[in-house]
Order: structure tokens, then sequence, then C-alpha cells
């Protein structure tokens, strides 16, 4: 991987506060060369609506990315119409779509050494025809590699055994399998990622008290554990089942590299009231490296000049960190 090869930023949704921080990041100058990834006029109108100073550059892979302030270098991928700022339109679904092939496309080929992306509206390009349930799962179908969800808030990280599933689907998801699988990409990337190199990892049970030794469920006795005995068997230090409502502690947490929760509103929501705005989303198990913002694409806020644009600078830092990891 060439390490100073910039790293590609999707806005997301054209409608949403997506272009609002892009513009704002833009205005700083970054520790390592960016390139947008969207319609420069989407980032322009933005930059005009919020009063602030934005020159977009046409990018080329066989110039150099120089960061200067108030300058976004861009790859342009046009949108199908003119966003209004706070108003969702299907009609740029798909637009949203190409972004993340073009930036993922780049990643993989080398291009870019990282990819940055902005909050989507799931349910817009859902009403395309197009089945998505997240960038996590999309990204995953481009690049090959299974997806393990993970949120960090500076040390504290929260991982997920299942995404974006109804709940009555997640205790029949939970397999012997699927928690190896998510605990070797767990375990392998902290270490190549993150510079961990014994990661401690702490497993949530899936039911109240993690099954009141059988009263509350079996699904600890019958899947978890023995998933986690392999897992030890396999050299991974873990540690668990374990309550959730007391797992998320400063005595367990503070010995701890990860948490891996069952389902997503099992760990997140601790993760997001610990760090919401600085949080990150990272997505493991990929052959690229790929954080995003924590948050939606809060429309009510678009072009106000009110977003906060401090989850798209962690997630920015979290991706050089990762970079800079890899490389050594």
């Amino acid at each position: 991987m060439n390490a100073r090869a910039p790293i590609a930023i999707t806005p997301g949704d054209p409608a949403g506060i997506g272009p609002d921080i892009a513009v704002m990041l833009a205005q700083d100058v970054s520790a390592h060369p960016c390139v947008f990834v969207t319609d420069p006029q989407v980032l322009e109108s933005r930059a005009t609506q919020l009063g602030l100073p934005l020159k977009t550059e046409a990018y080329s892979c066989d110039e150099p990315v120089t960061a200067q302030a108030g300058v976004a270098y861009v790859v342009e991928i046009e949108a199908a119409i003119e966003p209004i700022a706070g108003e969702a339109d299907a009609r740029n679904g798909d637009y949203v779509i190409q972004t993340l092939n073009r930036a993922t496309a780049g990643c993989l080929d080398g291009e870019f050494a990282a990819l940055v992306t902005g909050p989507v509206n799931k349910a817009v390009i859902n009403q395309t025809g197009r089945a998505f349930s997240g960038h996590t799962e999309y990204l995953a179908e481009l690049t090959g590699g299974y997806p393990v969800m993970m949120l960090a808030a500076r040390d504290f990280r929260v991982a997920l055994a299942t995404t974006h599933l109804p709940l009555k689907d997640v205790s029949s998801a939970i397999t012997p399998a699927l928690l190896g699988q998510v605990l070797d990409i767990l375990n392998a990337d902290l270490q190549s990622k993150f510079g961990i190199e014994s990661p401690r990892i702490l497993v949530c049970g899936l039911n109240p008290h993690a099954g009141e030794g059988g009263y509350l469920g079996r699904e600890e006795i019958d899947v978890i554990e023995p998933a986690l005995a392999q897992a030890r068997s396999r050299g991974i230090d873990v540690v668990g089942p374990l309550p959730a409502d007391t797992l998320f502690t400063p005595r367990h947490l503070d010995n701890a590299d990860a948490v891996l929760a069952m389902f997503h509103d099992q760990g997140l929501p601790v993760l997001k009231f610990a760090g919401f705005g600085d949080a990150v989303n990272i997505t493991l198990g990929l052959p690229i490296i790929r954080t995003s913002v924590d948050h939606g694409t809060a429309y009510d806020l678009a072009a106000t000049g009110h977003a906060d644009p401090g989850s798209l600078h962690a997630a920015l830092e979290a991706a050089i960190t990762m970079i800079q990891k890899r490389v050594a």
C-alpha cells in the first residue's frame, strides 16, 4: 500500500449535512492528502450557503495532491439533480452509490490509501430499487471481505456480531461459526490496524444477565460459550459471556481493548453516549481501510451552519492512524 496516496472522502447524501462537514473539513490543512469523491457543484453551493471559502480542483492521479486550507481536490461524480439542502430525494440515490463505487475501486487498486464516508440515507437508496442495508454490507460486496462493524471513541471500541437486523432475527443469526469468524477478524484487525499486540476482548451475552444460567435463555450456554472456548484454543484472549448491563463499567473496560456486542442496539447506545460527535465507525474485515462518521444525515441541520464536523475529523484521523499502523 502506498502510504502517501490520498484518502478518498465520500460526503454521502447531498441533501444532508455531509456536504457541510466536507466543506468545513476542507477549511483545515490535513495531515494527509485527501480527495473528495463528489459533485464539485454540491460542495461549492453548500460553501456559499455556509459563507465559507472553497475552491475545488479536479483531481488527477498523475499529479500530487497538496493540502491547502479552503481547497478541495475532487473526483467528479455528477449528481442526478441539484440537491436542495434538507430535502431527501431518491433521484440522487444512484449518485451516492456511484461515489462509493469509485472511491472503493480506487482503494482496491492502490490509488487511494483509505476511504472515509459521510452519512447516507438508506431509505433514499432503497427507493431506487436497490437493496441497501448500509455502508458496511455494501462495501463488503464490493471488496469481497467479511464485514465487522466497530465504533470507537478514542480507546473505547465496540464491535458487533450482527449489524442491521430486526431484533426478532438476532438470536437465530448468532451461531458458533459466525462468532468465530467475527472474533478472528476483530482480533486480527486490532493487531494489524491498531498495533495492539495481544488484544483483550470482552464479549456480551445475548440475554439479560447473560442468560442467568439458562433461566433467561440458553444462547449463552449452547452458542456463545462454545464459540469463546474455540476462540481461546486459537490463542484469542476473550472474556465472557458477560451481562451487558454491567460489562460497560470501568471495572471491566479498564482492562479491555474492545467489546463484542451481540446486536446493534446492545452496544452502540453506550458507545455513542460516551463519545457522540467524536466517535468513528470502522469497518473491519475488508481489504481496505474504511472509517466513517457516527451520525446520520441530519437534514434539519443541512446548510444551517450548525453541523458539527467533529466526527468527520475523528474518522479522518483514525484512517491516518490505521494507515500508519498498517505500514509499520
